[in-house]
Order: C-alpha cells, then sequence, then structure tokens
C-alpha cells in the first residue's frame, strides 16, 4: 500500500471510486444460483415442504368423509341446530358493506401483492431461518437453500439464491436492496390504510362484523368447520355478520398477525432492538425473523382459502357485497372484481422488468417514502451490550476480500507497513500505524452484528474508540460526514467505501476494531482494522480500513448515493433497519 505524499491525503482513494448504470445490469452481477425446494427441519431430520401438499390433500380428504359421518349422529345435528354457525346472540351490522371499506379492501389487496413478493426476495438472500440468535450452519429449521459446503469459504452472498421473476421482486439473485424499498414503501402504504381502516371500523358498526362480542362464538366457529368440511355450507348472512369461524379469521389476521407482522418487521433492525435492551436481548433478532415468517404463512394461508371460498360459496353474492355494495341477484358486482384482479395482474406481471430497468428510481422513490424513518430511528441505547456466554461460535464471513500482491505483503509482515490515512476536512491530517492505533486507549463491547440479508451473530470486539481519533485529528465544523475507504474492492469493481454522519462517530460504542473475540482480527473479518457502529447493518461496517475522510457531502463520491452498495446495489444510505 503505497503511502501518499503527504499526511492524511485521501485524493488517491477517491480516484479509485467507480460510478455506475442507474439499470441492474445483468453482465455485472452476480451469477444466477439455484435453491432447493423449501425444507423444514423436525428433530434432526429435514422435510421437503412438497411433501405437506399430498399430505394435506388426503387430511382434506379424510377430514370431509369425517365430517359427513359426524353430520349423521344426533348429537353433532343437535350441536349444529343449536349453533348453527353464528353467534345468534351477536348483532347485526345494518350499513352493508360502505364503499370505504370495499375501497380499502382493494388497496390492502394491491400492497399485500407488493409485501409479499418482495419479502420472499429478501427471504432468498439468506433462505435459512433460526429460531436463536446465532446463524451456525445447520442449526437452522427452514431453509430452501444446500448444506453450507465445508471445504470452501461460502460467504453469506454466496448462499443467496435466485427466484423466479413472476414470484420474487424482480427475482434477480441478490437484489435485497431494491426488493427492501418495494417491502418497505409498500409496508409503509399497507400501515397508513390499515390505521385508517381502524379508524373507520370503530367509528361505524362495522367493528362488529368482526369482533367476537360472546363466547358462543367458538362453538359457532367449529359448527361452521363441520359444515364447511362436509361440503354442505351453512346459510350465509355475510351481509349483516360473519359466522364464528370468518368472525374468528378476521379477527386474528386483522388485529393480532398483522400487528405481529409490524412489530417483528422493526425488531430485526440494530437501532431498535439494541434501543429496547432487554426486549431485543428476548426477541432477537432471529426469533423476530421467523416470527415474521410464520406470520407471513398466516397471510399466504388467508389470502389464499379466502380467494377459494369468494368462489366456491356464490362468486356472485360476493363480489356483489365486496365490489358493489349490494345485497341482491345482480351481477353488478362482478366487472368491478374482473377489473380489480386484471390490475393485480397487470402490477404482477410489470413489477419485476420496472424494477430491472428503473432500479435508481425505485431507490430514490423508496428512500423518499420511507428514509425519512429510517432517519427517526438512527437512535440506539448506548448500554446495548451482551455477555460472553452469548458469542456466537460462528459469524458468517461477507464481503469482496482485497486481492493484490500489495496486501498480501502487509498480512506476510503482520501489518507492519500498514498505514491508516484520516485526512479531509480536518485539522490535523495524520496517518497512523497499527502500533499506534493501538496504542491508543482501547475499548471493549459485545454486540450483534446484523446484516442486511438477514443473519446475525454476536461478538466481543476490541479496538480504538473514533472518538479518540478525532480529538486527534480534529474535524472541522463544516464536516458532515466521515467517508471510510476500505483496501478491498467491491464485487462490481472499483474501491469499496460507505459513509457515516458524524452523529455516529462520536457514539460510544463505535470503534476501530482490531480485535474479535480477544484474538487478534482476522483478514476474512476485516483485519487490520473494520468498523463497528451499532446502529447501522452490517454493510455500512468498512472492512479492511484505508482511509478515513470527513467532508461535508458526498454526492461527489462514486454515483454519489453514500457508499459502493448504494451506488452499485441500490441499498440505502441510512439503513437501521
Amino acid at each position: 500500500m503505497d503511502k501518499p505524499t503527504e499526511p492524511g491525503s485521501t485524493d488517491k482513494f477517491r480516484a479509485d471510486l467507480q460510478s455506475t448504470d442507474d439499470r441492474v445490469r445483468l453482465n455485472h452481477w452476480l451469477p444466477p444460483r439455484e435453491g432447493i425446494l423449501p425444507h423444514i427441519r423436525i428433530g434432526a431430520r429435514w422435510f421437503n415442504v412438497m411433501w405437506f401438499l399430498p399430505i394435506a390433500a388426503f387430511g382434506l380428504m379424510v377430514a370431509v368423509a369425517a365430517a359427513q359421518a359426524l353430520r349423521e349422529l344426533p348429537s353433532v345435528q343437535a350441536f349444529i341446530e343449536l349453533h348453527p354457525g353464528i353467534a345468534q346472540s351477536a348483532p347485526s351490522v345494518e350499513s352493508g358493506f360502505p364503499w370505504w371499506l370495499r375501497l380499502q379492501h382493494f388497496v390492502n389487496m394491491f400492497f399485500m401483492m407488493f409485501i409479499i413478493r418482495a419479502g420472499i426476495q429478501i427471504l432468498a438472500d439468506h433462505p435459512r431461518l433460526y429460531w436463536h440468535r446465532d446463524c451456525t450452519p445447520g442449526t437452522e429449521w427452514f431453509r430452501f437453500q444446500k448444506d453450507v459446503p465445508t471445504d470452501r469459504i461460502w460467504t453469506a452472498k454466496d448462499d443467496a439464491v435466485t427466484l423466479p421473476g413472476w414470484l420474487g421482486i424482480p427475482g434477480l439473485r441478490h437484489t435485497l436492496g431494491l426488493s427492501r424499498w418495494w417491502h418497505f414503501s409498500a409496508n409503509l402504504l399497507w400501515t397508513i390504510n390499515g390505521i385508517l381502516f381502524y379508524v373507520l371500523l370503530f367509528a361505524t358498526d362495522q367493528w362488529q362484523r368482526i369482533v367476537p362480542l360472546t363466547s358462543e362464538v367458538f362453538p359457532a366457529a367449529i359448527s361452521t368447520a363441520i359444515q364447511y368440511a362436509s361440503l354442505n355450507f351453512p346459510v350465509d348472512e355475510g351481509w349483516t355478520r360473519y359466522n364464528g369461524l370468518q368472525q374468528l379469521t378476521y379477527f386474528i389476521t386483522v388485529f393480532i398477525a398483522a400487528p405481529v407482522s409490524i412489530i417483528t418487521g422493526f425488531m430485526q433492525g440494530p437501532a431498535i432492538s439494541n434501543r429496547l435492551g432487554w426486549l431485543g436481548r428476548v426477541l432477537d433478532r432471529q426469533k423476530a425473523r421467523s416470527i415474521h415468517f410464520v406470520s407471513f404463512l398466516w397471510f399466504v394461508f388467508f389470502i389464499s382459502a379466502h380467494g377459494v371460498m369468494v368462489f366456491v360459496t356464490g362468486l356472485r353474492q360476493n363480489t356483489n357485497h365486496m365490489f358493489a355494495g349490494v345485497d341482491d341477484e345482480s351481477w353488478s358486482g362482478f366487472p368491478f372484481f374482473a377489473m380489480a384482479m386484471a390490475v393485480i395482474v397487470v402490477a404482477w406481471l410489470w413489477v419485476s422488468p420496472f424494477t430491472l430497468r428503473n432500479a435508481r428510481l425505485v431507490q430514490r422513490t423508496g428512500q423518499f417514502m420511507v428514509g425519512w424513518i429510517k432517519g427517526l430511528i438512527e437512535w440506539f441505547d448506548p448500554r446495548s451490550q451482551l455477555t460472553e456466554k452469548d458469542i456466537s461460535p460462528y459469524l458468517w464471513p461477507n464481503g469482496t476480500m482485497p486481492n493484490s500482491s500489495e496486501f498480501d505483503s502487509m498480512v506476510a509482515e503482520n501489518f507492519e507497513s500498514y498505514r491508516l490515512t484520516v485526512g479531509g476536512l480536518v485539522e490535523h491530517a495524520q496517518d497512523f500505524s497499527l502500533q499506534e492505533i493501538k496504542a491508543l486507549p482501547r475499548q471493549e463491547q459485545i454486540t450483534t452484528h446484523f446484516c442486511i440479508q438477514g443473519w446475525s451473530g454476536v461478538a466481543k470486539w476490541a479496538g480504538v474508540p473514533m472518538r479518540e481519533i478525532m480529538t486527534i485529528v480534529k474535524p472541522k465544523q463544516e464536516a458532515r460526514y466521515a467517508v471510510f475507504y476500505s483496501i478491498a474492492e467491491g464485487g462490481d469493481g472499483g474501491r469499496y467505501y460507505d459513509v457515516h454522519k458524524m452523529d455516529n462517530m462520536r457514539h460510544e460504542l463505535t470503534i476501530l476494531a482490531y480485535a474479535m473475540n480477544d484474538t487478534p482480527l482476522t483478514v476474512l473479518h476485516g483485519a487490520p482494522l473494520r468498523l463497528r457502529c451499532e446502529n447501522e447493518l452490517g454493510f455500512k461496517m468498512v472492512k479492511w480500513i484505508a482511509a478515513i475522510e470527513f467532508v461535508e457531502d458526498f454526492k461527489h463520491l462514486g454515483a454519489g448515493q453514500g457508499g459502493y452498495n448504494e451506488d452499485h446495489e441500490f441499498y440505502g444510505y441510512r439503513m437501521p433497519i
């Protein structure tokens, strides 16, 4: 690594930055990698979920036969007569299906399409789920990727799989930067729609349709289930009252599954998890991620079952209710239903190719819609640390490692010739040797690493606080950001870099780490120096640091988005979740 002609000069590092296209360039992207069909681990054995399809089909046939046999029993006939399916003491809703309810029903369905597909794409970047904080290979309970190879270095990026473009958004392997913008933006709109729905629901009598008001709903639900399973459906009074099974299902969806999805989504972010202390430790990222997935499965089940029941219980009547707001024998609701389905289909086919062609537009739109929220939650608890018993036995490697004879020489000599350049808008630009850095006050901390791809792990880090470096170089008042340049290149060529705001640099848990788990930092994890900034996702914690430059703005660096992955993979500059 050639030493700059002047101490603290960062010109050579800036010159190595690379701009990029505003589209996804397929010839520059990661090559496709197929996964496997989803598997679930029960005990020590893995089961292909496709086996659940014939099992479920057989179970349905058994349920139909059992329900029909049960209905022959006098006691069951008496039970159904006593509990016909609707809780008789439940009040009737006299307002039918008002326009706002019908409109919100479609809007909710529209946004859920984007949320579900983008969520699947995000999961495909780390296609494994765990019930504990550590992400040690082989301990997952769900996956759609093979075992992690043991005969080579296998990074988290290697683990990402390709999805069909009609399923994920946009389907291409490791496009979670774009899928996250769709997921978060659609979630914001879906949440706003949901809050408005809550307000209108309880401002009218519509809440009585889906909120059980009597314990009679439970025998009514059992009766309804028997009648549906026997294929002899109960009398439909949906215009004024839902049956017990409908009421419980809607209540779970609206008042349990939806809030759980939102809460567990937020709990996957470092800023929020670290801020919440004990709650962030109990509901750690992987538990939150798994519960989030279970909630996703509930929504997929609900939407699928709901769609089937619309057809089998009376398409004309159901579409009249929800798309025309009438309760008659006409077909007035069906044309609106057909148009709504056409909009969904067109949007479904449009979104992936549009995203690939207009990646920067998707990024900027997402930043406009949810970037300000990310900024608001970039706060964290300075006491959010764990204990040595929480240290993970495995921490996934990631990133493109330095590949030069110059770096190899530094490794061979144990980084004796390494120099950290610190310059830009500072009063005392300086080059630090690794020995000089280690001579500064040392700080240790046990914290969780949150990778944007979904995995996490706990390690004990040791290094010099950034505030000690800033005390020496004294950033000027106009310095608003710190730019970290890596020795390594990014995956698409050009020097890797990332930008942080000054508040992050002053925080007591922000350090330049040179040790991990009481041993010198390995090259695989960022030696000689890597950044730890505990309210951001892992890609912003630059490894193999070559230089730090304090600047007023970052628009002139690379493609101007605030970092290498922000430039090339369309991530967000502020990433506390």
